[in-house]
Parts: structure tokens; C-alpha cells; sequence
């Protein structure tokens, strides 16, 4: 019987996560044409084509999906075992995805305390909103993601936060629109759907005037004065102001934590239970987030 070579199995774990041989080449320090070799020999291993290839990439085959799966639990429970018998502490690279209000408001508190603990982890960060985030997850490309949860109730939230109105003033001159211009995130977001649904539930007259997926830009067309934006409460930079007079209430949402693998890897299960234990405590201080100016 063929034995695996975990370094061909984490070498592949890599393409496999950024679908890309150039792209994990660069990552695990090896050429092209030596990666290929060692995907060819596990291919030859197992049997069976376990990627699909193309000029735009590579995506996983039916075995090439199964594979990973199982290449996932195994070398995470080989680090698990290496780390326990050396005594040694964590380490390797841990990829996380956050919304980028999360990783604004939350991530310098969250990692300064993780990354003091466990100073060989790699941490590989990407800040996308949460329905860029899930493809990311379900693709293998990131091992982890904190993501919005419309129903801010139920085991898996770790914390809540509330959307909020956003505007240069407190009562901003917009609001005497007959139209109300809002500055939303796409329309598949969570937050772009609450604040139509809240507009819609009370009869207000609405336009999504500007539309923008960075932070930076809701904030920057807040200050403008030309349209109120929806972010969360903890995402307010300290010069803008809660719109309330005037407008709907908008909904609570959910914070969690989701996995690519159902046994992560040591390093990742570690990071997620700190995420867990100090996401709860953090304080909603907008005066902490910065102006992004």
C-alpha cells in the first residue's frame, strides 16, 4: 500500500486553498515546475486527476475536494502530536477573514493578545463583507472567517452588534429629502437589506444614492453631507453622528466564527478560541475607531 507524504499533502493543501500553482509556489518556496512535480506524484499515489487545470487556475476535482478533507484533519492532528511530545508552541500560517468594520473596530485588541501568546503563528488576513467571505470558506481559500449573522440570537454568536444611521450631523439636511439618499454596502449584504427593509416597513421614500463595499468609502460619503450610511455602531468614526430622529430602527445583528474544516487546524482552533473569549469583552467605543482619513 502507498504511504502519504505530509509534505505533499500540505503542498497541496496550499494550491488547493488559493487555487493557483504560482500563487502557492511563492507561498511554500518552491518553484513552479517542482510544485507541479509533487501534485503529479500524490495524483499518481492516489489514483485518480485531483485538480481540474486551466489558464485561469486550478479548482479541486470530486477526489481532489474528498482529499483535502482529509489531508486537513491529518496534518492539523500531526502538528496537535509534534507540538505536544516537543513541548513546542504553536505555529505555521492561520488565514482569517473578517469584515472590514470588524477587523477595524476589533482585530488590533483581538491579535495583539493571540500574537503574544503565540508568537510563530502566521497570521494571513483578508477583509471582504461576509458574502465574499463564505465562497472564500466553501473554496478553501481561508481557514476561518467572522461573519454577520442576520439573527443576532442562537449558539453559534459571539456578540451582537446593532446598524445605526450615520450621517455629518445629527439632523442632517438630507433628511428633508422626498427621496432619502442612503450610502449602502452591495445589495447581497446584510446591512444594504436591512436598511431597505426598515425604509419599506415604515413607507419612506428612499434611493440608494452611492454604493460602495469599502468602509472607507460609506464613511467618506457620510462626511460629504450628500447621503446617510448604515455601518455598525462600533464602526462610527468619532466625527460623524447617529442619525435617530427621523428614521426607522434598524436591526441587531449576530458575530461568528466559522471554519473551513470541521477539525481545524491547531493553530486555528487556538485562534478561535481566543476570538471567542475576548470578542464578548471588547468595549463599543466608537471614540476608539480610527477616522480613516
Amino acid at each position: 500500500m502507498p504511504t502519504l507524504d505530509l509534505a505533499l499533502l500540505r503542498n497541496f493543501s496550499v494550491v488547493a486553498r488559493t487555487g493557483s500553482i504560482s500563487v502557492a509556489s511563492v507561498q511554500v518556496g518552491r518553484t513552479q515546475s517542482a510544485l507541479s512535480m509533487q501534485i503529479q506524484r500524490l495524483e499518481e499515489l492516489i489514483g485518480q486527476p485531483l485538480l481540474h487545470r486551466s489558464g485561469s487556475g486550478v479548482r479541486l476535482t470530486a477526489t481532489g475536494d474528498k482529499l483535502l478533507a482529509h489531508a486537513g484533519s491529518l496534518l492539523a492532528k500531526h502538528d496537535e502530536i509534534l507540538a505536544d511530545m516537543c513541548g513546542a508552541g504553536l505555529g505555521g500560517p492561520v488565514s482569517l477573514g473578517c469584515p472590514e468594520d470588524y477587523s477595524i473596530a476589533f482585530l488590533p485588541d483581538l491579535l495583539r493578545g493571540f500574537c503574544a501568546l503565540h508568537p510563530d503563528v502566521e497570521l494571513r488576513m483578508v477583509c471582504a463583507p461576509t458574502s465574499e467571505l463564505r465562497p472564500l470558506l466553501q473554496r478553501r481559500q481561508i481557514e476561518m472567517a467572522l461573519v454577520s449573522l442576520s439573527d443576532a440570537v442562537g449558539s453559534e454568536v459571539i456578540r451582537q452588534e446593532s446598524f445605526v444611521w450615520v450621517a455629518n450631523e445629527a439632523e442632517p439636511g438630507v433628511l428633508g429629502h422626498a427621496s432619502l439618499p442612503l450610502a449602502l454596502s452591495a445589495p447581497m449584504t446584510i446591512d444594504y437589506r436591512a436598511a431597505c427593509a426598515a425604509m419599506e416597513a415604515v413607507g419612506r421614500r428612499y434611493r440608494v444614492a452611492f454604493a460602495s463595499n469599502s468602509l472607507a468609502g460609506l464613511i467618506a460619503i457620510a462626511r460629504s453631507g450628500h447621503a446617510i450610511s448604515v455601518l455598525t455602531r462600533t464602526a462610527v468614526p468619532p466625527d460623524l453622528h447617529i442619525v435617530s430622529a427621523g428614521l426607522p430602527t434598524l436591526p441587531t445583528i449576530g458575530i461568528a466564527l466559522e471554519f473551513t474544516e470541521q477539525r481545524p487546524s491547531s493553530a486555528a482552533r487556538a485562534l478561535g478560541d481566543h476570538i471567542r473569549a475576548v470578542l464578548p469583552t471588547l468595549r463599543s467605543d466608537p471614540a476608539s475607531v480610527p477616522d480613516l482619513r
